[in-house]
């Protein structure tokens, strides 16, 4: 069963940040720590089809964050997305997935251990789609405004060679 709070635009736990993106979403449904949309946060995003020199540098980078107490955000996707969170957890850092579908429709299935080691961890999961809603190609960029307009500061990595 999900516990989930609704955060509107209008609320005070609303990210600060976000409201000042283009097309700020009006709702986030979230599953977690709330606390940590207070945090400073920063995105880490990338390739799902990486390199081995691109999960080395996104591993040593989210490392460095981490031990500089900063929160990382990104979308939970396979790739250089499950190595930011999964180094975070490793580090004992805090995580912020936001997906791109409803919470009890978890996309990609493969990152399900993941989303519940987030939770368990005292992280935090967002997104602005009802709990039932499914993944779709449109809702990947919908996702991404949300990870960047999170952040501090936005970090992309092909993982190219």
């Amino acid at each position: 069963m999900i516990i989930l709070e609704i955060i509107t635009i209008k609320d005070n736990k609303y990210p600060e940040q976000l409201r000042k993106i283009p097309n700020p979403p009006k709702q986030l449904y979230c599953e977690g720590n709330v606390e940590l949309l207070k945090n400073n946060i920063i995105s880490i995003i990338g390739s799902r089809t990486c390199t081995q020199n691109g999960i080395e540098l996104t591993k040593k980078f989210t490392k460095e964050l981490v031990y500089q107490q900063i929160t990382i955000a990104s979308g939970m996707a396979l790739g250089i997305d499950s190595v930011a969170h999964k180094t975070t957890l490793q580090e004992k850092g805090k995580t912020i997935a936001v997906l791109p579908c409803g919470l009890n429709n978890i996309y990609p299935q493969k990152n399900l251990e993941l989303y519940h080691k987030i939770i368990e961890n005292q992280g935090l999961i967002i997104t602005e789609y009802m709990p039932y809603e499914v993944a779709e190609s449109k809702k990947f960029l919908e996702r991404n405004r949300i990870v960047s307009g999170l952040a501090l500061r936005s970090f992309s990595y092909r993982g190219s060679s």
